[in-house]
């Protein structure tokens, strides 16, 4: 059937309408005139064609008919072209996936280290006084009575502790005699009408307070996802899972084939696989050339700040409100003095004297070993290889990022850096692939 509206209407001035020709015999069968308001303001006076019965359309008018049909059309949005640095970007970060995914997460270790593994059993006093005579933040737990990995004490569990003594200040007295195995809920067997409870008992003749509810659950804090990971699997992976559960750390656990039981490795933490990173890719690192501020590396609104005069609890309570592991310490212009770290908690509450926690940041400061590295900061214009290049020569926990007069601008963590070499401009064809958190 042709289109009515480019039909041509035969007529002459005055002469009564004309009936349209006939296009087919079922069209034929029922015509319309033209509303005579379209017909006085075109000059014209013809017929068209209507649906056959039962086919009508009430909702189309005739003057719809000839209207021109204009099409919706989806215009692509422009994409701005690459630029070579754009290209040499991410060239760099697809050369150091694929290095994480052929080396693994033994390749990390140095030639030789240390391993110190706590008993779940032991009092969190005496693991206290281990970490700080060994010089050493954090330690893997062990389940001696089912011979297995149970977790990895950090500074975050202690900061944990601290919270339950102020939120529980009746129960200061039974602090010291809490076991690790208290910090994760890891109970033992007891009446269901003694749980959430603190029950004296006799142990070897040893006094020991054991806590029904942990301390995690008991003040309303997220656990951390206990994570561990295969030596020789890719350390793509490794890093992959530490960024999927928050953690900064994470345990080598391989299994014994003579006994068949878990034994742990190690513990390789996120600056231990940055700086592996810096030192082995340097081809790669060198062509990272867009700075902080193109790439929005790190965390720039909302930073949490103290000042020098503060109380080391203060702080605390900004750690876990916020989630962080670190607050900048500034003075009143917001100028950088200093950044307190979770690990700065540990020496405040040496020998279990939790009355420190309310003396002020800047004396807890003071507490630090003299090998201490110091704070690292960078700039919003400088490149990310730059960033890499003070992995390499340094031992950086965090950068942060002030302007010309050291005034506070951000935060950068470690997981940010992490975080944006595994998941920036990921490509189908780089083979496995570990979704982001």
């Amino acid at each position: 059937m042709d289109d009515p509206s480019s039909r041509q209407l035969n007529y002459t001035p005055g002469d009564e309408p004309q009936r349209a020709p006939a296009v087919s015999a079922s069209a034929a069968a029922a015509t319309a005139t033209i509303s005579p308001a379209i017909s006085s303001a075109l000059g014209l006076h013809s017929t068209i064609p209507l649906p056959r019965a039962g086919h009508e359309l009430p909702f189309v008018q005739p003057s719809s008919y000839l209207r021109p049909k204009i099409r919706s059309r989806t215009v692509p949005t422009p994409t701005t072209p690459m630029t070579p640095i754009d290209e040499e970007q991410l060239q760099g970060l697809k050369g150091l996936r694929n290095f994480l995914r052929v080396r693994t997460s033994y390749d990390v270790l140095p030639l030789s280290f240390r391993l110190i593994v706590l008993d779940n059993d032991l009092l969190i006093r005496k693991s206290l006084d281990i970490l700080i005579q060994n010089g050493i933040v954090s330690a893997p737990l062990w389940d001696s009575h089912q011979s297995r990995f149970a977790g990895l004490l950090t500074a975050t569990d202690y900061i944990n502790l601290i919270q339950y003594y102020c939120q529980f200040p009746e129960h200061i007295d039974d602090v010291d005699k809490f076991r690790l195995s208290s910090l994760r809920g890891m109970f033992f067997m007891c009446p269901v009408s003694m749980r959430g409870q603190i029950v004296q008992i006799e142990e070897d003749g040893v006094a020991d307070a054991l806590v029904k509810k942990d301390i995690e659950k008991a003040i309303g804090v997220l656990p951390l996802e206990t994570v561990s990971v295969h030596p020789t699997r890719p350390l793509y992976e490794a890093c992959s899972r530490m960024l999927k559960s928050r953690a900064r750390r994470i345990p080598l656990v391989d299994i014994d084939h003579e006994t068949e039981r878990e034994t742990v490795v190690s513990v390789i933490t996120q600056y231990r696989i940055l700086k592996f990173i810096a030192v082995n890719t340097e081809q790669h690192t060198m062509l990272l050339k867009q700075t902080v501020r193109e790439i929005g590396l790190g965390t720039y609104k909302n930073l949490a700040t103290a000042k020098m005069m503060d109380s080391v609890l203060e702080v605390i309570n900004l750690m876990v409100v916020h989630n962080i592991s670190a607050v900048p310490i500034v003075d009143k212009n917001n100028v950088v003095l200093n950044v307190f770290e979770a690990v700065d908690v540990i020496p405040c509450i040496k020998g279990g004297v939790y009355e420190e926690l309310k003396s002020t940041v800047g004396d807890a400061l003071s507490r630090r070993p003299d090998d201490f590295q110091g704070i690292y900061t960078c700039q919003e214009d400088d490149r990310l290889d730059s960033v890499f290049t003070t992995l390499r020569q340094s031992r950086v926990h965090r950068l942060v990022v002030i302007d010309d007069n050291w005034h506070l601008k951000g935060i950068i963590s470690l997981s940010d850096i992490l975080k944006y070499v595994l998941f920036t401009g990921v490509t189908s064809d780089e083979g496995e692939y570990f979704p982001p958190p």
